[in-house]
């Protein structure tokens, strides 16, 4: 079943805070989010700012995903941090609705909507094969020297960013206006 994708607003910063148990994959850990305070700044206040914009999916009447960028400072100590202009992307998809294409259509438009507010975005991936190609096929590439140790599980992480767009897409004329599209 294909999703129908929403824009994540800052009057549904609970979906970005729940989702943020499953970017992290804390239910593969047993943990909750409580357990990494750290992980906050990928979430708290989402939507208040300008410069966060998101999606989340909806597959058979349920939240299955969401994806969303944030701009960080570097005093935020943030995984994925490259500039004060690059934001960091999170996404998360629950584990009954992986490998359905839900993650890959929420990030080809989240593309879309970011190309209108930044240059590029970044994102911390596990340095495994697999998550590697999957961030590869949308055209993200490896920073170099950004190999560290992941804060919630002590895996290895690597930061990789991806070139948006310079041309602006259109969208159809259903009123949307990137630069007012929080509550």
């Amino acid at each position: 079943m294909k999703p129908t994708l929403y824009f994540l607003r800052s009057s549904e910063q609970k979906i970005a805070t729940d989702m943020l148990h499953y970017a992290y994959r804390l239910d593969e850990i047993d943990k909750k989010l409580q357990d990494f305070p750290q992980l906050e700044i990928y979430s708290r206040f989402y939507g208040l700012s300008s410069k966060d914009l998101g999606l989340y999916a909806l597959s058979e009447h349920k939240i299955a995903g969401g994806v969303w960028i944030r701009l960080l400072k570097e005093d935020d100590k943030a995984e994925g941090f490259v500039d004060e202009k690059t934001p960091i992307l999170t996404i998360a998809v629950k584990p009954e609705f992986r490998k359905a294409g839900i993650g890959s259509a929420m990030l080809e438009q989240l593309f879309l909507e970011a190309g209108a507010l930044f240059e590029r975005i970044s994102v911390s991936v596990l340095n495994n094969e697999k998550t590697v190609k999957y961030f590869q096929k949308f055209g993200f590439v490896e920073v170099e020297n950004s190999i560290s140790k992941n804060h919630v599980n002590g895996a290895e992480v690597i930061t990789m960013v991806k070139e948006l767009p310079k041309e602006r897409v259109v969208r159809p004329t259903d009123g949307y206006d990137p630069r007012k599209w929080m509550d």
